[in-house]
């Protein structure tokens, strides 16, 4: 059987659509019948999860309200009247964990940017810079946070040295600063280190010195790469500001704290755990975003 031109471009436009009175696109029947498929099982899909998120959540509801002990639990952690006295005194401290996590957080980046162009430079002569900057790396990334807390706010005051400042948000930021920037400095690292020596290699030729093609060439690129793990970091670095409360700092975890002694309902923690929790989720929802969009720009081929 032999089809004509006119029959083949009539299965061509029914296949990719066609145009209507040479205006506009008009889509084919078989493409409108495939769109609306995959919106029906999109819809479905949603359906389906909802149903799954709401059993689970009405059996978890029933799993913890019909234990022996909930109406005790729901009066020491859940109490509404402590809840109401411990939001504003909590909110009056989270303003000083933001601010430990502006100044550290920028402390942090500039400091493990050093570091980690310490342990990549080249050449014999600054051999014991990269040993003091990778003992510094091990050192701060092995120590538990906690106890290099309790080593500067304890330990530097008892030392009274002359010009030295006892403040714990100070010291705790100082703590704080130490041991992210050994974190950090791995996380530049790696980022440089992924860069191709050919980049490094094609900047020298253009006539840059070693400064300017780690300036222009391979740190803009390393930066870029390395994002959501520094964000990440920075994500971490915000919880754990909530730490200089154990040097007197009187942050969102140390007011929960003094309303808990005071009253012995445990309430306030929930509440200062709450607004943690409400301050990390946009932090970590953009760093999600900001992977997605770079893994994207990835698989199309783009620049990162």
């Amino acid at each position: 059987m032999t089809v004509t031109k006119e029959e083949s471009g009539q299965e061509d436009a029914d296949d990719k659509g066609g145009m209507t009175g040479g205006d506009g696109y008009a889509p084919s029947q078989r493409r409108i019948e495939r769109e609306a498929y995959k919106r029906a099982r999109s819809r479905r899909a949603t359906a389906v999860a909802a149903l799954s998120t709401l059993a689970t959540g009405v059996v978890l509801y029933l799993v913890v309200v019909n234990a022996p002990g909930w109406s005790r639990t729901r009066e020491t952690f859940f109490n509404g009247q402590y809840a109401r006295e411990a939001l504003p005194k909590v909110l009056d401290g989270l303003w000083l964990n933001v601010r430990l996590l502006l100044i550290c957080g920028a402390a942090v980046l500039v400091l493990g940017m050093l570091i980690a162009i310490a342990r990549t430079l080249r050449g014999p002569v600054f051999f014991p810079l990269r040993v003091l900057a990778a003992a510094y790396t091990d050192f701060f990334r092995g120590l538990p946070l906690i106890i290099n807390l309790m080593i500067v706010v304890l330990g530097v005051p008892a030392l009274r040295l002359q010009g030295v400042t006892v403040d714990p948000v100070l010291l705790g930021g100082t703590a704080l600063t130490l041991t992210y920037s050994a974190y950090v400095a791995e996380v530049f690292r790696a980022g440089i280190e992924s860069v191709h020596p050919s980049q490094r290699a094609a900047a020298r030729s253009l006539g840059l010195s070693n400064r300017q093609a780690l300036r222009y060439v391979v740190l803009p690129q390393a930066v870029r790469r390395q994002v959501p793990p520094l964000l990440n970091d920075l994500v971490s670095l915000q919880k754990d500001t909530g730490l200089v409360s154990i040097g007197g700092a009187i942050d969102a975890v140390r007011a929960a704290d003094i309303i808990v002694g005071r009253s012995l309902n445990y309430t306030p923690y929930i509440v200062a755990g709450l607004v943690f929790v409400a301050l990390t989720i946009p932090m970590t929802r953009f760093t999600d975003w900001v992977t997605a969009r770079m893994d994207r720009r990835r698989a199309q081929g783009g620049a990162l």
